[in-house]
């Protein structure tokens, strides 16, 4: 007598659009950044959750407040100034890790380098998942902080803020 048995093979297709539902941008603000002699003019902002090496960050930092209904103006990194015969006066440059942001204030005579510059700045850094920083670069301007905001769907309005003193 021969037994023949039979399998019954199920095959499950999942669409992938592409779209990570659990994955988002995040903004965290930093308040209080000093730069100082004693610091040598650099300081480490310490992210609250590390990002992944896929990630694109964004260090952008807040040049005027409101004035007029136009909105705060936010000007991203490396930001530099140049003396009116195009030498480079100061400027601003940051790098980045999973876990922090260093960000270095350099330029010709920091001492006397008007105090607006150096105290009481605020950044802001934007972290993109890799997966949309990579994919859909093409249509955003990443030097306008608020198109950024925009293209990416990000609520800035419950940043999280993070003081340094």
């Amino acid at each position: 007598m021969a037994i023949l048995q039979s399998c019954t093979k199920e095959e499950y297709y999942v669409q992938d659009d592409g779209y990570d539902s659990d994955t988002i941008s995040e903004v965290w603000e930093y308040t209080n950044v000093d730069f100082t002699s004693t610091n040598n003019y650099t300081v480490i902002l310490g992210f609250p959750q590390a990002t992944y090496t896929s990630d694109m960050v964004l260090v952008y930092r807040l040049a005027a407040y409101d004035g007029g209904g136009v909105g705060d103006i936010w000007k991203p990194l490396p930001e530099t100034y140049f003396f009116p015969d195009g030498t480079l006066d100061f400027g601003y440059s940051n790098d980045f890790s999973q876990y922090d942001t260093q960000i270095v204030l350099s330029g010709y005579d920091l001492p006397t380098l008007n105090d607006s510059y150096k105290y009481d700045q605020i950044f802001r850094v934007v972290v993109i998942p890799g997966y949309f920083g990579n994919k859909m670069t093409a249509s955003v301007d990443f030097s306008d902080y608020n198109a950024v905001i925009e293209y990416y769907h990000i609520d800035d309005s419950n940043v999280t803020k993070i003081p340094l003193k």
